[in-house]
C-alpha cells in the first residue's frame, strides 16, 4: 500500500472516530436535557382529571407496607400512608402510578410538618382517595374515614416481630378528634406515656396501618359499588345538634366544617384558656 493510500485510510477512521465521538455527546446531551415534549397547558393534567384508577388492594398487605413506609426515612404516617396505597399500585401495575414522587408527603408528619393540625395518616389517605375521585364522590369516603377515625381505640395493628420501634402489645385510647396534637396527647395522657417515648413512636406507626386498611377497605367498597356506594358512619351527634344554630341559613352563621365539635368545644377544664389562666404562670 502507498503513502498515500494509508494517508487517506488513516483520514478517514480518524473521522470515523470523530464522528462516532461526537454522536456519543449529542445522545448523552439530549438524554440529559429536560425532554420538552409538549408544555403544560394552565390547569391541564396528562389524561385529564382524576384520569389515574383506582384499582383494589389487600387490606392487610398494603397496611405492613404502610407501616414500614412511616419508619422508610424517617417520612412518616402520611407518606406510609399514601405509598400503602399509590405505592402499591406502582409496585403492582407500574404507570402511570409509578410516576408520582411520594417523598411529597413527608410534609404531613406530626400533623403537618410538626404543627400538630390534621392527623398524617388522614391527610395522606385522603390524597389517595383524592388521586383517584372528584370531591362529590371523594368527600363522602374521606367523611366515613375521618369519623371512624374519631371513635375508634387505636392502635390495633400489631407488626409482631417485625416491629421497628417497641416490640410488644400497647395500650390504646380513643381520641374523639382527627387531630394530631389531640389524638397524640389523649393517648399519652390515658396511657402515662410520654408523647415523644419509643412507644408512641411505634403507636403512630401501627395507626398508619390502621389508617391505610380502612382507606383500603372503604376504596375497594367504593371499586365494587360504584356511584351506589354509601357510608356507614352517621354525622357525630355535637355536629347534628351544633348546626341547627351554627351553620349557613340559621341564625348565626359562624361553623364550617364536620369535625366533631365536642373535641374543643365540651366544656371542660382540658379545653378551657390554660394559656393566659394557667395555675403556674
Amino acid at each position: 500500500m502507498d503513502k498515500s493510500r494509508r494517508m487517506i485510510l488513516g483520514a478517514m477512521g480518524g473521522l470515523a472516530l470523530s464522528g462516532a465521538f461526537a454522536g456519543a455527546k449529542l445522545a448523552a446531551a439530549r438524554e440529559s436535557a429536560p425532554v420538552d415534549v409538549a408544555k403544560q397547558e394552565r390547569f391541564a393534567q396528562m389524561g385529564g382529571d382524576f384520569s389515574w384508577k383506582y384499582q383494589k388492594l389487600d387490606p392487610a398487605e398494603s397496611g405492613m407496607v404502610a407501616y414500614d413506609g412511616y419508619w422508610h426515612k424517617g417520612y412518616g404516617c402520611g407518606y406510609g400512608v399514601y405509598y400503602g396505597i399509590v405505592g402499591m399500585l406502582a409496585e403492582k401495575f407500574g404507570a402511570p402510578y409509578n410516576s408520582f414522587p411520594f417523598s411529597i408527603f413527608e410534609m404531613f408528619k406530626g400533623g403537618m410538618s410538626d404543627w400538630g393540625t390534621i392527623c398524617g395518616a388522614l391527610a395522606g389517605a385522603s390524597a389517595a382517595i383524592f388521586t383517584f375521585f372528584p370531591r362529590k364522590q371523594a368527600n363522602p369516603m374521606v367523611s366515613e374515614l375521618f369519623r371512624w377515625y374519631e371513635k375508634t381505640a387505636f392502635p390495633i395493628f400489631d407488626p409482631k416481630d417485625a416491629a421497628k420501634g417497641y416490640k410488644g402489645p400497647l395500650p390504646t385510647s380513643i381520641s374523639n378528634s382527627v387531630l394530631c396534637h389531640i389524638s397524640v396527647s389523649r393517648w399519652a395522657y390515658t396511657t402515662k406515656l410520654g408523647a415523644n417515648s419509643k412507644e408512641r413512636s411505634e403507636r403512630c406507626g401501627r395507626i398508619t396501618a390502621d389508617v391505610c386498611m380502612k382507606a383500603i377497605e372503604i376504596l375497594n367498597a367504593k371499586f365494587d359499588a360504584g356511584t351506589e356506594w354509601k357510608g356507614a358512619y352517621s354525622k357525630q351527634e355535637s355536629v347534628v345538634q351544633c348546626t341547627t344554630c351554627h351553620s349557613k341559613g340559621q341564625m348565626s352563621d359562624t361553623l364550617k366544617g364536620n369535625m366533631g365539635c365536642d373535641s374543643c368545644h365540651s366544656g371542660s377544664d382540658a379545653v378551657k384558656d390554660k394559656f393566659h389562666d394557667h395555675p403556674n404562670l
